[in-house]
Order: C-alpha cells, then structure tokens, then sequence
C-alpha cells in the first residue's frame, strides 16, 4: 500500500485529517521533501512521526476539557439533586416536580457518560455551596431551598451558563470526533433544559424583572430576566456578552434590509460562548 492510499484510508476514519496534518498539497509535498533526504528504511520512521505530531498530543488538552465539563456536570446534578424533595420543590405543581426530577436525573447521567469516558482520569466531586457563599454556607442564596422561586432562577443561571460553558469549550475538541458529538449532545440537551426552566419561570411569574417580562425561553441581549437583589451582580455575569449582534463581522441588525430585525432580535439569533476563565469566575462562589 503506497503513502496516498495509507492516507486515504485514514482520511475514510477521519475526515479531518489533512487539517491535523496540514493542507492536501502541503502534507504529500512534505513528505516527498523528507523522502529525498532520508534513507528508504527510514521513510516509515519519518511517516510515523508525522502522524504523532497530528494525533498525539491532544490526550491531556481533552481530558482537561471534559474534566471542565464533568466538574459542571457535578454541580448541576448535586443542585438538582438537592432541590429534589426539598421545601420549595414541594410548593411546586406536580409537572413543574416531574420536570425538576426528570432534570436532576439527566444531569446525573451526564456525570455517569463523562466518567465513563475518562475513566481514572476524572476528577473527583468537589464540596458545593449552594449558598453562593464559597464553603461559608451563608452566601446571598442561603434560603434556596426554602424558595420555589429562587430554585428555579438558580436553575436557569446554571443551566444558561452551561451552554456558553460547552460552546466555549467545543473548539479544543475539533478533531475529536468522538468527544466533540458527546459533548456537542450534552449541550442540546442543556439547550433544553434551559429553554424548559425559562417558560416554568415565565408561568411563575416571580423574581423577573418587570421590564423583561413576559420572560422568554431564550437569551435577549445581555437580560438575565432574573431579579434578585442579593445576587443580581453574580447573576449577570452569566449573561455579559450575550448583547453582540455582529457575527463573523457582519452587523445583523436590519439585515437584507430587514427593518424588524432589531438589536434584541439580533442578539436572540446568535448564542455566544464563554471562556473557561469566564465560566470558574461565574461558579467559584459555589465551591465549597
């Protein structure tokens, strides 16, 4: 079997990989380069190395990115987990609990799939703060489980903060075929979820700022649709960013000359990532 026919084949299982590699041109000009200045034994020596190059040095940088993933998983799971039967989940209606349940029982089987895949390489759970209060127990959330109210716009937080969180994150793993659909399915799911939260709140009708009601089943601008003093500053983190209305350098406001696409429309089209920076500055208040 020739060099072209060893790559195609390849290319069968991982159609991406000329983008590791290089370009089409580029990778078969290397490797005729290489062949001038070595020996023929050492051609297979030369061809190895360019592929360890390509495909061995991501191991670390996913496991690091789904370890970031497992560890948000842990808190959601543990914040459901904990609502679950709690006071305020009993003030409830009954669809609203089954939601909640069958929220809580998703979350944790995301944690199960993630530690799955990584095996002993995942992390261990961490100590929680529901409170917001960093291990104190005392934080501006401290009555979370009291307050169907709160739960629920705790619950959306999470769960908008989740999907930047993956979008963010999706790009270390391109290349990762595997890795990539997983988390890429976690995050419709979360999606859901959110959207989900979002209208039980809307039919709640509590804790929502009066300029943002009725509240929406996505993001508008940079609008949290949550008002809760005690935490309002931490809240909005979540939501920086979200106001863009440019993408790929291109304002979509009033596109193809489109008077109603405004800037609230404009912002609701597109969601926007955050940076792993971005997301621990949001959740740190939750660790114990």
């Amino acid at each position: 079997m020739n060099l072209q026919n060893i790559i195609s084949e390849i290319e069968k299982v991982d159609p991406e990989v000329y983008d590791k590699l290089d370009t089409r041109r580029n990778t078969m000009k290397k490797f005729a380069d290489i062949s001038k200045k070595v020996a023929l034994a050492s051609i297979p020596l030369a061809f190895g190395s360019m592929f360890k190059k390509a495909y061995g040095q991501t191991s670390t940088e996913v496991n690091d990115v789904l370890n970031f993933a497992l560890t948000l998983e842990y808190l959601e799971a543990e914040f459901y987990t904990n609502i679950v039967g709690s006071p305020g989940y009993l003030t409830a209606p009954a669809p609203a609990q089954g939601a909640l349940t069958k929220i809580k029982n998703d979350e944790n089987a995301h944690v199960a799939f993630l530690k799955s895949v990584l095996g002993a390489a995942a992390v261990t759970k961490p100590d929680f703060d529901f409170t917001g209060g960093g291990g104190s127990g005392t934080g501006p959330l401290a009555g979370y489980l009291a307050i169907y109210a709160v739960q629920l716009a705790m619950a959306q937080v999470f769960e908008d903060t989740g999907v930047r969180a993956y979008k963010g994150q999706a790009p270390a793993l391109l290349g990762k075929r595997v890795e990539l659909t997983a988390a890429l399915k976690i995050h419709s799911v979360e999606a859901r979820h959110a959207s989900h939260i979002r209208q039980m709140r809307r039919g709640l009708d509590a804790a929502i700022p009066a300029s943002q009601k009725p509240l929406k089943p996505w993001i508008t601008l940079n609008y949290s649709g949550v008002d809760y003093p005690p935490a309002n500053t931490a809240i909005n983190m979540s939501y920086a960013g979200e106001e863009i209305v440019s993408q790929a350098g291109v304002n979509i406001v009033g596109i193809g000359g489109n008077a109603y696409i405004d800037d609230k429309a404009a912002s609701e089209s597109f969601d926007e990532p955050l940076t792993t920076n971005e997301v621990l500055a949001i959740v740190a208040p939750f660790f114990a």
